[in-house]
């Protein structure tokens, strides 16, 4: 604990993007935190491991919103003082494949402001109305989504008073449309399923049925613009936001695991206890906040007194706990060019109706999981980075992904990592071999180029990730959250005082997600709106560009 500066401001518990993003905006105000991290590398979801000679990373597979001034890259530079640097993917980012090998559809997504639609529009030339009408929704719901943000910045009772009283609906129909089924949306556009498979294929463990349409509308509209990868790979996010926190005289340290929050008596935070060796330290500051999600917060870490406490239950009977996931890592032998394989993504969906595909799915037994897998994402990280074939030459990678229910796996949940037992590995490995198999349709030249595989359950996100269920993509991303009451309620401030919440769970999946979940919480801790910064940070640079130009 020698390590641990003095005079903190504020601690962060958890390292992932969302609490590295709060952590860094509160040390550019010239704040000390401290971020503590249970696994041995900082970054959570944006961390790479190294095995066999290969390097996989375990949760960023591409990112969007990255063109030059925009919002989310003005924010990234900010936090990483422009250290970051990203290669931007092909135009064409994905390509989705629906039905089985002999009856098999290839559909491709272009970015571009254009060609997105253009290029929907040659693949479903029966369709270009419930094209352009979903292009309309997507360019809503990424214009006025800063309205739901407002909710959460706002005093709640002001909220709850603009809401109930409907004048939000007033301002935009973003507030109706957060709260609509993506299915039922959908149902009103076209009535042909393919096309709904394309609007719907970023899968996260909610039906569309299920899911917001806004939500939906924005994981398309993110890549737009394009599609970008870091340069050196994810564990680059974490290296160079690092540094911000240090040079305010803060510190990230790892093998940190936090057993508790401690509360005063007058149900104020005031610090946490870390394990050290077999002890528990005490670290005090005046914030406190928490990157490991809402379950994880109100359920592990704070004292039992204060978890049965009204406000607090009334707060996690908000949400679910969000589905597990489910990856395959694989080495292979050979170069991006020998191999045939590029920056594109693969989605790959067995039919067309995602609702009952995946309600079917999720309802069956272990036993009966690997022979139906219903949809999987194939990545290849390696093709994406342009460092990758200097610091790893000759050798290629590739990230299956699916999800999968926790429930599957619980029977092992109290053994221990790589110690699990014949049946626990006969279980992954089988699932593993069917998504392999599956993906060798797709790629048949990289079959006999297969020199590694491993397989991360939910479990190995609870153990790496601290994830309670093994979700990726923190508490669940159901309709019910999406309803403007509940946008509103789930806030980066907590019931308990100078406690906050950062993260997915503020505002919404993925890492851009996490990240703008950072944003919200420090924007709490400061009482100050970020984002009035960012832009008009945005309308400088704009202005200075301009000029050059000039």
């Amino acid at each position: 604990m020698d390590r641990v500066p003095s005079n903190l401001n504020a601690i962060v518990i958890g390292s992932g993007i969302g609490g590295l993003t709060a952590a860094a905006v509160l040390a550019k105000t010239g704040k000390r935190v401290l971020v503590l991290e249970q696994h041995d590398q900082a970054g959570g979801c944006c961390h790479s491991y190294a095995e066999k000679g290969f390097e996989f990373d375990v949760g960023l597979h591409y990112l969007g919103q990255l063109h030059e001034n925009s919002l989310l890259r003005i924010a990234v530079d900010q936090i990483t003082e422009g250290q970051l640097q990203f290669a931007q993917l092909e135009q064409h980012f994905d390509t989705i494949v629906i039905g089985d090998k002999q009856n098999s559809r290839h559909y491709h997504i272009h970015s571009g402001k254009t060609e997105m639609a253009e290029n929907l529009k040659r693949q479903f030339p029966e369709d270009t109305e419930a094209i352009d009408k979903f292009m309309t929704l997507m360019k809503v719901a990424a214009r006025k989504t800063h309205y739901l943000a407002m909710l959460k910045l706002i005093p709640l009772w002001l909220a709850l008073f603009l809401i109930k009283s409907r004048l939000v609906h007033c301002f935009s129909s973003i507030f109706r449309l957060s709260g609509s089924s993506h299915t039922e949306v959908l149902n009103t556009l076209t009535s042909n399923k393919d096309l709904h498979v394309i609007f719907s294929y970023f899968f996260y463990g909610v039906p569309p049925k299920d899911s917001s349409c806004v939500i939906n509308a924005l994981l398309l509209h993110h890549y737009k613009r394009g599609a970008y990868y870091p340069r050196g790979g994810a564990s680059e996010i974490p290296f160079h936001i690092i540094p911000v926190i240090q040079k305010a005289g803060g510190a990230v340290l790892v093998r940190a695991p936090v057993q508790r929050i401690l509360v005063n008596q007058q149900g104020t935070a005031y610090g946490v206890t870390v394990k050290k060796g077999q002890e528990e330290v005490s670290i005090l500051a005046p914030v406190v906040i928490s990157n490991t999600g809402m379950f994880n917060t109100f359920e592990k870490f704070l004292p039992p007194e204060v978890q049965v406490k009204p406000e607090i239950r009334s707060r996690l009977s908000l949400v679910r706990q969000g589905m597990g996931s489910f990856l395959v890592f694989v080495g292979l032998d050979g170069t991006q060019e020998e191999l045939g394989i590029v920056s594109t993504n693969f989605w790959l969906f067995k039919n067309n109706n995602m609702d009952e595909s995946m309600d079917r799915f999720f309802s069956l037994d272990r036993e009966e999981v690997a022979a139906n897998v219903p949809m999987m994402f194939i990545t290849f990280p390696s093709a994406k980075d342009p460092t990758s074939s200097i610091r790893h030459p000759g050798k290629s990678c590739m990230t299956l992904l699916t999800m999968v229910r926790y429930e599957w796996f619980e029977e092992w949940k109290d053994t221990t990592v790589k110690k699990r037992g014949p049946d626990y590995e006969n279980l992954k490995m089988g699932i593993a071999n069917a998504l392999l198999d599956w993906a060798c349709e797709i790629h048949p030249q990289i079959r006999e180029k297969v020199v590694f595989m491993e397989a991360a359950t939910p479990l190995s996100n609870m153990h790496y990730l601290g994830a309670p269920r093994g979700e990726m993509y923190g508490a669940e991303h159901n309709l019910a959250r999406f309803f403007p009451e509940t946008v509103a309620r789930i806030r980066a401030e907590t019931p308990v005082k100078n406690l906050y919440i950062s993260g997915q769970d503020v505002f919404c999946n993925g890492v851009a997600g996490a990240l703008h979940g950072g944003l919200l919480c420090a924007a709490a801790v400061l009482d100050h709106i970020i984002y009035i910064d960012l832009l008009l940070l945005k309308k400088r640079l704009k202005r200075e560009k301009a000029r050059k130009q000039a």
